[in-house]
C-alpha cells in the first residue's frame, strides 16, 4: 500500500531498503546455516565413526574424564587441553568433509598444474572427499586412526592443503570458526555425559555407512545410538 501510493522516488528508495535488508537476511542465514547443518552432520559422522570403532572411542572418553571430569560442563577455552578430540574431528573431516566439493573456482588466466592446461574461463571444482582418501597421501586411508593426527603438526583451516575440508585463502568457508567451536563442543558434551552403544540389530548387521551426496555430505540413512546416563 505505501509502495502503490508514494512518489516513484519514494517507491525507489523503499524498494532499496527492502532489498538490502532481505540480502543482509539471506547473508545471515547463509552464515549460520553453513556452521549448523555442517556441523550436525559432522557430529553424526564422528559419533558413528566411534560406535564403529570401540578404541578410539574408549580414548576420547578417558581424554574427557581425565581433563574436565564429570563434575563441570566443557566449555571452549578446554578443546585445546583435548588433542585427542581434535584428532578425533580431524580424521572425520578427513574421512567425512562437511561438502564433497569446495565452491567452484574459475581460471582467471590459462595456466598449467601439473602437466595439465587449465584454460582462461574454466571453472575448476576442488574434489575434497576424494582427497581425504587418497592412498598417495593418507597411509590406510580407508581406515579411521585419529592417532595419525597426534604424529603430524596437520589442520583444517587451509595452511595444509591435504586436509581443507572448509577450503583455503581469502574465500574459506566463513562459518569455519562457528562450525568448528559447535562440533568440539557438542561431540565432547555427548561423550562426556552419555555412554553409548548400537542396538543389538545395528551392532549385529554394523553401522550403514553410505553417503548421500548434496549440498552437504550427510549420512543416507541417519544413525541409531542408545545413551545412558554416566
Amino acid at each position: 500500500l505505501v509502495l502503490n501510493n508514494s512518489s516513484p522516488e519514494c517507491s525507489l528508495i523503499i524498494k532499496s531498503v527492502l532489498y538490502i535488508n532481505i540480502s543482509k537476511w539471506f547473508l545471515l542465514k547463509d552464515l549460520f546455516a553453513a556452521g549448523s547443518d555442517t556441523s550436525s552432520s559432522t557430529v553424526e559422522w564422528a559419533m558413528a565413526e566411534l560406535l564403529r570403532n570401540p578404541l578410539p572411542m574408549a580414548k576420547a572418553c578417558d581424554e574427557l574424564q581425565r581433563v574436565i571430569g564429570s563434575t563441570r560442563r566443557i566449555e571452549e577455552s578446554d578443546i585445546g587441553r583435548l588433542p585427542y578430540l581434535q584428532a578425533v574431528i580431524k580424521e572425520t573431516f578427513r574421512l567425512h568433509p562437511p561438502v564433497p566439493f569446495l565452491l567452484p573456482r574459475q581460471a582467471t588466466t590459462t595456466i598449467q598444474i601439473l602437466g595439465y592446461t587449465i584454460p582462461k574461463g574454466a571453472k575448476v571444482f576442488i574434489n575434497v572427499w576424494a582427497m581425504g582418501r587418497d592412498k598417495d597421501i593418507w597411509p590406510e586411508a580407508e581406515k579411521f586412526m585419529p592417532e595419525r593426527f597426534l604424529e603430524r603438526a596437520t589442520d583444517f583451516k587451509g595452511a595444509d592443503f591435504e586436509l581443507i575440508p572448509f577450503g583455503a585463502g581469502r574465500r574459506i568457508c566463513p562459518g569455519l570458526p562457528l562450525a568448528v567451536r559447535m562440533v568440539h563442543v557438542v561431540l565432547a558434551s555427548l561423550l562426556i555425559n552419555f555412554k553409548w552403544r548400537l542396538p543389538v540389530k545395528v551392532e549385529r548387521d554394523g553401522v550403514n555407512m553410505t553417503e548421500k551426496f548434496g549440498v552437504t555430505l550427510a549420512k543416507a540413512i541417519p544413525l541409531c545410538a542408545m545413551a545412558t546416563s554416566t
